[in-house]
C-alpha cells in the first residue's frame, strides 16, 4: 500500500506540474531552458553550502497518527503523502529542479509519467535498501557521510542534462 499511495501522490503532483505548463508555453522555449539551467546550477550550489537558501517545503514528517487509525488506508495515505513531495521534507535540490523542468517543459504525458514513477520508486526503494543492508545503524551513518557528495552528483548530473538536452 505505501508504494500504491507514493506513486499516487507522485503521478498526481507530476501530472499536475504538466497540465500547468500549458500556462507557461507563450514563454519563448529558450527562455525557459535557461530557467531551468539557472536554476539548477543555483541547486547545486545550494547541495554544495556554496549557497544558503531555503526551499519551497513542509520541513517536517508525516504524523505519526495516520498510520495508526486505519493500518491499511493510512500506509496508503502516508504513501501519497509522501510521495506528493509537498507534505515532507526532501533533503535533495535536484527534485525541485526536475520538477521546474516538467512545469517548464509541459511536452508529452510520458514525461511527468516517467518523472513521477522515478520518485516514487527512488522513496519505496530507500528503506528497504537500507533493510537489506543487514547493518542498519551502520547504514545510516554511511548515508549521512556520503548524503552531500550523492546529493551534489545527483544535482550535477541533472545540470549537465538539462544544459545538454535543451528544450523537448
Amino acid at each position: 500500500m505505501l508504494t500504491a499511495g507514493l506513486l499516487l501522490g507522485a503521478l498526481l503532483s507530476a501530472l499536475v506540474l504538466w497540465l500547468f505548463s500549458g500556462l507557461l508555453s507563450p514563454v519563448p522555449p529558450e527562455w525557459r531552458h535557461g530557467a531551468i539551467v539557472v536554476a539548477a546550477v543555483l541547486a547545486l550550489l545550494r547541495d554544495t553550502d556554496v549557497l544558503s537558501f531555503p526551499m519551497p517545503q513542509n520541513a517536517r514528517q508525516i504524523p505519526q497518527d495516520v498510520l495508526q487509525r486505519d493500518l491499511m488506508r493510512g500506509t496508503l495515505q502516508f504513501g501519497f503523502e509522501l510521495g506528493t513531495g509537498v507534505r515532507t521534507y526532501v533533503s535533495a535540490s535536484a527534485p525541485y529542479v526536475i520538477a521546474l523542468g516538467v512545469l517548464l517543459t509541459g511536452g508529452s504525458v510520458a514525461t511527468p509519467i516517467a518523472i513521477g514513477t522515478g520518485f516514487a520508486l527512488g522513496r519505496a526503494l530507500s528503506p528497504v535498501v537500507r533493510l537489506a543492508s543487514g547493518d542498519v545503524e551502520g547504514w545510516d551513518m554511511r548515508l549521512a557521510d556520503r548524503l552531500t557528495p550523492v546529493k551534489v552528483v545527483i544535482c550535477a548530473a541533472t545540470v549537465v542534462a538539462l544544459a545538454v538536452c535543451g528544450m523537448p
